[in-house]
């Protein structure tokens, strides 16, 4: 029997797909819970106009997340820092760092769990740093430690 899931199910699919499984499974478990509806015309048709909706959401979501992508990857940001022997930092900057100079840079809101920065940068110099905007996109933006006068 064809149903359209109405909530996420542990092994069969998620909310909004459309799925075969067995009849007596589908009336006698899925239904009835409200976890599914049968996949008739009109719910058919409901389906494919929502799939259609999320694929524009998608798409729009997608064309905002590289437009961010392009300015970050344009973007340098600039720290001046206190140094003490052999040009190392007192302190550090982290991702935290980053991001907030990101975000007041770009305005626009920049977490900073979306910066992959492995350790804090501890020394003089220019680093590349990966933002992640989204699972297929991670433009680097360029940091520059600068000496404090």
């Amino acid at each position: 029997m064809k149903i359209i899931l109405t909530k996420d199910v542990a092994n069969v699919g998620r909310a909004g797909q459309l799925k075969d499984v067995a009849d007596g499974y589908a009336r006698n478990y899925l239904i009835p819970r409200g976890l599914a509806v049968a996949a008739t015309q009109q719910a058919l048709k409901e389906y494919e106009t929502r799939q259609a909706a999320d694929k524009r959401r998608q798409a729009k979501a997608e064309e905002s997340d590289r437009g961010l992508a392009d300015r970050v990857a344009n973007t340098e940001l600039r720290f001046k820092v206190r140094v003490g022997e052999q040009h190392r930092l007192y302190g550090s900057i982290t991702n935290a760092d980053v991001a907030e100079a990101l975000s007041k840079k770009l305005q626009a809101q920049v977490d900073k769990h979306l910066v992959d920065l492995e350790e804090p940068l501890k020394h003089l110099g220019t680093f590349r740093v990966p933002v992640r905007i989204a699972p297929h996109l991670s433009p680097e933006v360029t940091v520059t430690l600068e000496r404090e006068e």
